[in-house]
Order: structure tokens, then C-alpha cells, then sequence
């Protein structure tokens, strides 16, 4: 299953570490999901998946979810895309 990258962006403050927001389409998925990152330090990630405009199915973001999970490539692949575009506050 292929992805593309469709939007990205990060902040970094010392109080608040990393915050980014990456938007992104997996193949054969009918919604665009946007996956929102947190981390104190730049190396241990908290994520939360949500469907970018409006809801699709159940059964798509459980896949999605579930490819965050177990595919490391995929996920490194978000956060860079999200601290390219990293702007210091």
C-alpha cells in the first residue's frame, strides 16, 4: 500500500517540544487523514489519527491506524515530512 504526503508542517518551542500535523492519502482509501504528532525531545512520538475533511470508513482508519503502528518506514516517512517544514517558535 502506497502513501502521498499531502501537507506538513511542525512547531518546536522549549516549553511545548514538537507539535506537527502531517495530512496524507494511503492508496485505496476513499478519505485523506491527517495524523497529528507530539514529542518532548524529537524522539519518542505521541500520535492521534484523524480523517482530514469529513469521515470515512471505519474499516479505513483502523487500517490506517494499524499501518502507523507496524509499519516504521511509513511513520518515519510522516515525521520527516512534518520536521522538514519545522519552524522554531
Amino acid at each position: 500500500m502506497d502513501w502521498t504526503i499531502m501537507s506538513a508542517a511542525m512547531t518546536h518551542s522549549k516549553e511545548a517540544g514538537y507539535s506537527g500535523q502531517v495530512g496524507f492519502t494511503l492508496e485505496g482509501h476513499q478519505s485523506a487523514y491527517e495524523v497529528t504528532l507530539h514529542s518532548k525531545n524529537g524522539r519518542d512520538w505521541d500520535y492521534s489519527l484523524s480523517f482530514t475533511k469529513e469521515s470515512g470508513r471505519e474499516a479505513d482508519i483502523e487500517k490506517a491506524e494499524l499501518r502507523l503502528e507496524q509499519d516504521d518506514d511509513f511513520f518515519d516517512a510522516l515525521i520527516d515530512a512534518a520536521t522538514a517544514s519545522l519552524e522554531t517558535k
